[in-house]
């Protein structure tokens, strides 16, 4: 299968059709194909390699879409830099894998200095902004003005469609390597299982750079569906586009969902048109699924698990069991059932499954597996054994075969639909002169699910507070990886053998919740 292929079909079966909008363009596939052909030769007369990655920090826009499809039409894959990263973790990201070509818009421009420095891998910029030239940068409309359109390089099966960097339990980043096969079968494997009108128009509320944004813009293409995007979520301007475009579905997270509710006037607005809203990043708690359903009484919620490693998505929730009564109600708590491509088991610490109700790590067998992370091949054989990938959570499959969520055995922190490893944080803590040891763990957050935690032990004799270890922080990692409280303590609880007993500190702040991870 090739990524590519559902622009092909667009083009024969409904070239007029709205591809994208974006604030006053509105572009329809026969421009679309036109402009992703155009950028596919003009990555290659940059002498762009195949199998080379093409990496873009930008916010959401029609020239994201063109990015995506560009770069798999040039034969090269995609290496979508996360919007919230600092400038090291940015250069790492592009020197890990070697990306010499980047697209960068107005939001990002100011960092090329310093990422120019730190970077060895960065040769080319792109700039796709509205604003002057900045220097020593190429125009991204004059380089597609250049060229003309280029035959497809049509990459397919398992060669190389993406490297997409989630966060390491080393603390540093990983590079997920996943194919054309990975990604399409996936995509196919979704729609399957919440299914969903074909050319409709479709709001992009999620980040570009996130593999569920990814995603979910294959899965609209697939469709022949019209792209509507903003640069990034804001509960007012969704509401305005939902009205003025007449969208019928979106993609969210939680917490977005929880800020549309909250918007100022939102009782007043036509959201007639809206059928469908896909979530994941974290399951919807019932307080909120309450007030959403009675707000959007003829919108379905679909809710979707899973993890870059698996092209995402493994399993979900239909909107039949998105309720609070009858017999489906006791689904609600539930990831939902796997879907048709993702073989799931439950299995102990030595491997052996596990039966029906019994909590172990959930392990994903099938097509959209990834092909391993870049360069850490010991990484990858410990993630990827006997065929299955071992997930890093915990949970269990119940006697109908949904999946429940119990805990993250690899210490991850979801926090507003961010995936943050505790030990990115723990590292950066332990970089300041007056800390001796520290633990991250996440706790409950009304907003955002979860909130980074951290626990801090100072050296002897040190008074370093909360304010400087924040700024410290921020200094070394993204914003959103940062802790949202510091508490002191004179010592952490260890085993018997001397291991830090992460479940000790995060009990007070979970034992009255049903859920133990949001």
């Amino acid at each position: 299968m090739q990524l590519t292929q559902a622009l092909h079909k667009a083009v024969r079966e409904c070239p007029n059709a709205i591809a994208t909008i974006d604030g006053a363009r509105r572009r329809n596939y026969r421009q679309l194909v036109d402009r992703v052909a155009r950028l596919a030769a003009a990555l290659r007369s940059l002498g762009l390699a195949p199998g080379a990655r093409v990496g873009m920090l930008a916010l959401n826009s029609d020239r994201y879409v063109e990015y995506l499809y560009g770069s798999l039409w040039a034969g090269g894959a995609v290496n979508p830099v996360n919007i919230r990263w600092s400038v090291p973790e940015i250069a790492y990201s592009l020197d890990d894998c070697d990306t010499r070509v980047l697209l960068v818009d107005d939001a990002f421009v100011s960092l090329l200095g310093p990422l120019r420095e730190l970077s060895r891998s960065l040769t080319t910029v792109i700039y796709v902004g509205e604003g002057p030239l900045p220097a020593d940068c190429l125009g991204y409309e004059t380089l597609l003005a250049q060229v003309a359109p280029a035959a497809d390089a049509q990459r397919q099966g398992s060669e190389l469609a993406a490297v997409l960097y989630t966060g390491g339990t080393t603390g540093v980043p990983k590079g997920v390597m996943l194919s054309h096969d990975n990604l399409a079968i996936n995509v196919l494997a979704t729609i399957a299982a919440a299914p969903r009108a074909a050319q409709v128009p479709a709001l992009h509320a999620a980040p570009l750079f996130h593999v569920g944004g990814i995603a979910y813009v294959f899965q609209l293409t697939t469709r022949m569906a019209c792209q509507v995007i903003m640069p990034g979520f804001d509960p007012g301007l969704a509401l305005d586009l939902i009205e003025r475009e007449r969208i019928v579905e979106s993609f969210m997270v939680p917490t977005m969902i929880r800020r549309l509710l909250e918007q100022p006037g939102f009782a007043q607005r036509n959201l007639a048109s809206l059928r469908t809203l896909l979530y994941g990043a974290a399951p919807i708690d019932s307080t909120l699924l309450h007030k959403a359903l009675d707000a959007l009484p003829n919108v379905e919620f679909v809710q979707a698990y899973g993890q870059t490693e698996v092209s995402p998505m493994v399993a979900v929730l239909p909107a039949a069991y998105h309720t609070l009564e009858g017999a489906a109600a006791d689904k609600l708590g539930s990831a939902g059932l796997p879907v048709s491509t993702a073989e799931l088991r439950i299995v102990d610490d030595g491997g052996v499954e596990l039966a029906a109700g019994e909590v172990g790590e959930i392990c994903v067998r099938g097509p959209t597996v990834m092909l391993g992370y870049w360069n850490k091949p010991e990484q990858t054989a410990a993630a990827l054994r006997d065929g299955w990938l071992h997930s890093g959570d915990a949970g269990y499959l119940d006697a109908d075969g949904f999946l429940f969520l119990v805990d993250r055995i690899k210490d991850m922190i979801i926090s507003g639909g961010e995936n943050v490893y505790s030990c990115e944080v723990e590292n950066a803590l332990l970089r300041h002169r007056e800390v001796a040891t520290c633990a991250v763990i996440g706790i409950p957050h009304e907003r955002w699910g979860e909130a980074v935690h951290a626990i801090v032990v100072r050296q002897p004799d040190a008074h370093v507070g909360e304010a400087e270890l924040l700024a410290h922080c921020k200094e070394l990692i993204a914003g959103y990886k940062c802790p949202r409280s510091i508490e002191f303590r004179s010592e952490l609880p260890l085993s018997a053998a001397g291991k830090l007993l992460k479940y000790v500190l995060r009990e007070p702040f979970w034992k009255d919740r049903q859920r133990r991870i949001a």
